[in-house]
């Protein structure tokens, strides 16, 4: 790091809350530093160029590394019982660029980026690839300003926590992850069909905002059995398809909480 960062770092300034972080930065210049695009320093100081700090790609390199260290840890943990080829595989999936892009758009981080002229015109704060890049510059800052607990409750949160029903399925099936592991729509039909229960349905139910930032509200609903429909989570998304993976992905995880709940219930009634 250099002598710029460290001596922001010992300023003496009481921590910055940053809510989407769930941590206070001692160092905000950390979390900035994390969220600047070098189209920005480009346009803005292009002298600044061969200065690693001017942009966040350095803090990506870092990144990279924490998220596989807490991943490895977590599934380790999870999985007692998984051989180290099941664990890899499950690894890939959670550090996927295609995954953490998803991540990145469904807390939607693009909103906070610091782009230049041309990388906002083009769509940047959309981008996958550009949005994977941040999520691990953000990690990064996290380790750095809060150590590893800071940065592993994000990545528990955000990256590894709302694919647990999809780890857990893909584990029990045999799943070997040849797709992203943020499939939630997928995960969610094969669940119903292997409980009799058909076809999701999503209905788009509202959208809202400019052009340029629009919002899309959708609702998930399955047929009951009396004919009608049943309404099993609602979410939204800057486009149609993340919310309808989201609203997927809340679904998914009502469904597992009612059958827990039904088991626990039938085994408390045998006991009586």
């Amino acid at each position: 790091m250099t002598t710029r960062h460290k001596k922001a770092g010992q300023s003496g300034k009481q921590p910055t809350p940053a809510p989407l972080f769930d941590h206070a930065f001692r160092r905000p210049e950390l979390l900035t530093w994390a969220l600047t695009h070098r189209s920005l320093a480009y346009e803005t100081n292009p002298e600044s160029l061969p200065d690693p700090t001017a942009d966040n790609e350095q803090l990506e390199f870092v990144g990279d590394a924490v998220l596989g260290l807490v991943v490895a840890e977590s599934l380790f943990l999870r999985f007692p019982g998984s051989r180290e080829g099941e664990l890899t595989r499950l690894r890939a999936s959670l550090v996927s660029r295609r995954h953490l892009g998803e991540v990145a758009a469904r807390i939607d981080l693009g909103s906070l980026l610091l782009l230049g002229r041309g990388e906002e015109q083009s769509g940047g704060r959309r981008k996958p690839a550009l949005l994977a890049n941040a999520i691990e510059a953000v990690i990064a800052a996290l380790y750095l300003d809060g150590g590893l607990d800071a940065a592993r409750a994000f990545i528990e949160r955000h990256i590894i926590g709302p694919t647990l029903p999809n780890l857990h399925l893909a584990m029990k099936t045999g799943d070997t992850f040849s797709g992203a592991i943020g499939d939630h729509k997928s995960a969610l039909q094969e669940h119903l069909q292997a409980s009799g229960a058909g076809q999701p349905h999503y209905v788009l139910t509202d959208q809202s905002g400019p052009d340029h930032q629009k919002r899309f509200r959708v609702e998930v609903r399955i047929q009951d059995k009396k004919g009608g429909s049943r309404a099993l989570a609602e979410s939204e998304g800057t486009t149609k398809k993340q919310a309808q993976q989201d609203a997927a992905r809340l679904a998914f995880q009502r469904l597992l909480s009612e059958a827990q709940s039904g088991s626990a219930s039938a085994a408390m009634e045998v006991a009586e």
